[in-house]
């Protein structure tokens, strides 16, 4: 088998949904793209393509770390990042060189159209290349300067595990959760916050961070807030500030109300 040469080839880590997504728009727009697959030979396929024009890494939260461990080295300075509940604590260990940030506000489900919340945020070296793939799937989107990716990441993180989290005891869509449960929402939603905050290390901006979310909310009223992703994204989080000690009063009431035990306590 001969070396993938062409400058333009983009490797795509995980076919799910959203990897498909956008696989779709690259190949429209004209690239190469390879997939890797669970049992895909890195090292092998980094002989065969030693110098792709982008990696984007679109696995789920929970195989993230585990990616880009194996990722190859020669790859860390093309790559892209499409995670839900990312922070730069979640990959700056893994010695990627000024990566590619996508804050997708879409969701895709398997045999639906795509559906846009808000315009998804683009940063980092890639960011035209992403929105050409975006493009031409009809997902809106945006590129910003990579000082504000930050606050893009946590406002994207602060929605989706808010509406998540509270839609556990809610149900319903984000305008109900609104009209109806507003003190579980800013419950859960400062509880999210005093956990983003320890993990970035700094004070974050919570007034203009709630008012990002507000805007999620506008986009798409009808937006339901739990997936069943909903009881693996609170373990998360609790986990987290177990970890770094925090008290997170709502998060542990929403706990309460599944059925299995759901966490241990961290140590005293």
């Amino acid at each position: 088998m001969t070396t993938f040469q062409s400058p333009h080839a983009i490797v795509i880590v995980g076919l799910g949904e959203m990897g498909e997504l956008f696989a779709t728009g690259f190949l429209k727009a004209g690239y190469p793209v390879i997939p890797v697959l669970r049992d895909t030979d890195y090292s092998k396929l980094q002989s065969l393509t030693p110098t792709p024009s982008l990696v984007l890494i679109a696995v789920g939260e929970a195989q993230l770390d585990e990616v880009l461990t194996r990722l190859p080295h020669g790859w860390r300075r093309v790559t892209a990042l499409v995670q839900n509940e990312l922070l730069p604590c979640h990959y700056r260990h893994h010695a990627l060189i000024d990566p590619t940030i996508i804050t997708v506000w879409f969701d895709k489900k398997k045999g639906r159209p795509s559906v846009s919340v808000l315009p998804s945020v683009i940063s980092g070296p890639k960011a035209s290349l992403i929105q050409q793939s975006l493009d031409q799937v009809g997902v809106p989107s945006r590129m910003v300067a990579e000082e504000l990716q930050l606050f893009e990441m946590i406002r994207k993180n602060l929605y989706i595990l808010t509406i998540n989290i509270a839609g556990i005891v809610s149900g319903g869509s984000v305008s109900h959760l609104w009209s109806s449960h507003r003190e579980l929402l800013e419950g859960v939603a400062f509880d999210v916050l005093t956990v983003q905050e320890a993990l970035v290390g700094e004070t974050l901006p919570r007034e203009a961070l709630f008012k990002g979310m507000i805007e999620g909310f506008e986009g798409d009223p009808d937006h339901l807030c739990m997936g069943r992703s909903a009881p693996d994204r609170l373990r998360r989080v609790l986990i987290q500030a177990r970890t770094l000690r925090l008290q997170t009063p709502t998060l542990d009431q929403v706990a309460l109300t599944l059925k299995e035990p759901f966490i241990e306590d961290g140590p005293d």
